[in-house]
Order: structure tokens, then C-alpha cells, then sequence
């Protein structure tokens, strides 16, 4: 087996996608299936950190756009990444994995506070940590919340997991004509407008020279396959 191509990461998972076919809340055997997943990459010998999303609960911008304000809705759905996160926890150390719920709020009695020092602690443990809570500031989203992580914990890469095998021009589902991308850089991926993650986390990795994967999450085993230089995604870099 090959040595991975980057020693520590962070994956971007949706929320929306542990929701499984019933299309909201948490599907266990989808948890289960991630769980599986990020072990086998830990395996490898890649430190690995996890950012999930909270749409598969809440969805600030939605709650927001019905009258609740921003700020309230965005504190509800980053409630939700805890959620996300300490389900995904359970999944991982029941398969007989250490991992580590680390949040962006003080709530000691459900997570231990995020610090750079407790994630670097824990990965260097072998934990898979999980990182809940969002930045813990309203107007920001996950992307940026992975971005910012892997670059506070000296991350190589940020790994996004999504539902589509790379950066496309257009939505592949709406548009037959949609052409795929290998390769990007972050003006390219700003300019191009492409909503596979927003402005503001492309705008952080280029600020910080964090390369970006984006492939699909539906395959089991893509996690491994992108660690191994084998996978098949868009790399947005440089």
C-alpha cells in the first residue's frame, strides 16, 4: 500500500449527506458507512480532522430567510454540526477507533473546548477529531470553517467530500453539457463563481496556500483513494 500523499488533514462532509435517502435528520447506516471510511484513512497513517456541516438539521440561511435573525439561525445550525459530530463520534469509537469532539462553544458538558493545542494533542494520539460547533461567529460557513481549522492546525489539504466527483462549470445534474475540471486554481475556482464551496473559503485557502480536493463522498473507500494520490476529484491549488 502506498504512503499517503498528505500526513494531516481535514474532510469537509456535507450534513445533508448523513442524512441518506430519508433526506433529513441522521440515517445510522450512512454514519456507519463514513465512519468506515475516515478509519480506513486514519490507517494509512494520515492524522485526520473532520468539519460537518449541519443542513441535514438546520439550515441558518433558511431559518433566517422565514424571520428568525442571522445570527440566531447560524448559532442553530452550527448547534446542529455538534449534533453531526457527536453522532459521527459514537460511530467511530463503537468500530473500536479513539476519537474527539472538539467544539467551537463552551459547552463542557457535552465537548471539550476547540484549542489549537487540544487538536494537535489528540491528533498526534491517533484520534479522529471532529470539529463542531462552525468558527462559533454567525455569517461563516463550514467550507470556511474547514479551511480556517486546517490552516490554525497545520493541515496539508482540505479534503471536500461532496456529491459530484470534482468542480464542474455547471450543476452536472441540471446541465448534460457541463464540463468537469482536474485542476484549479483558487482565483480560477473565485472567478468561476463555482458553488462547490464559497468565495470566502477559496479566498482563506489562497490566503494560506491550502490546497483544496473536491470529490465524491459515494464510492466507499474515496477518502483512502485521494490520501493514496489515486483518487478521482478537482484539485483547486495555487
Amino acid at each position: 500500500m502506498s504512503d499517503p500523499v498528505y500526513r494531516r488533514v481535514v474532510i469537509k462532509l456535507s450534513g445533508e449527506y448523513l442524512a441518506g435517502q430519508q433526506g433529513f435528520g441522521i440515517d445510522q447506516p450512512t454514519v456507519d458507512r463514513v465512519a468506515d471510511d475516515l478509519i480506513a484513512a486514519r490507517k494509512l497513517g494520515t492524522e485526520v480532522a473532520v468539519v460537518i456541516g449541519g443542513g441535514n438539521i438546520v439550515r441558518g440561511v433558511e431559518v433566517s430567510a422565514r424571520g428568525v435573525s442571522r445570527p440566531t439561525g447560524d448559532t442553530m445550525g452550527m448547534l446542529a454540526t455538534m449534533m453531526n459530530c457527536l453522532a459521527l463520534e459514537a460511530a467511530i469509537e463503537r468500530k473500536g477507533t479513539p476519537a474527539r469532539t472538539l467544539s467551537a462553544f463552551v459547552m463542557p458538558e457535552i465537548s471539550e473546548l476547540f484549542t489549537r493545542t487540544a487538536a494537535h494533542k489528540y491528533l498526534a494520539e491517533g484520534r479522529i477529531v471532529l470539529l463542531g460547533g462552525g468558527t462559533g461567529n454567525p455569517f461563516f460557513t463550514t467550507d470556511t470553517t474547514a479551511v480556517l481549522r486546517a490552516a490554525e492546525i497545520g493541515a496539508q489539504a482540505v479534503l471536500k467530500a461532496t456529491n459530484v466527483d470534482g468542480v464542474y462549470s455547471a450543476d452536472p445534474k441540471k446541465d448534460p453539457a457541463a464540463t468537469r475540471f482536474d485542476r484549479l486554481t483558487h482565483s480560477q475556482a473565485i472567478e468561476g463563481g463555482y458553488k462547490v464551496m464559497d468565495a470566502t473559503a477559496f479566498a482563506l485557502a489562497r490566503e494560506t496556500s491550502l490546497p483544496i480536493i473536491v470529490f465524491s463522498i459515494a464510492e466507499p473507500g474515496s477518502i483512502g483513494a485521494i490520501l493514496r494520490g489515486v483518487g478521482h476529484g478537482t484539485i483547486v491549488a495555487g
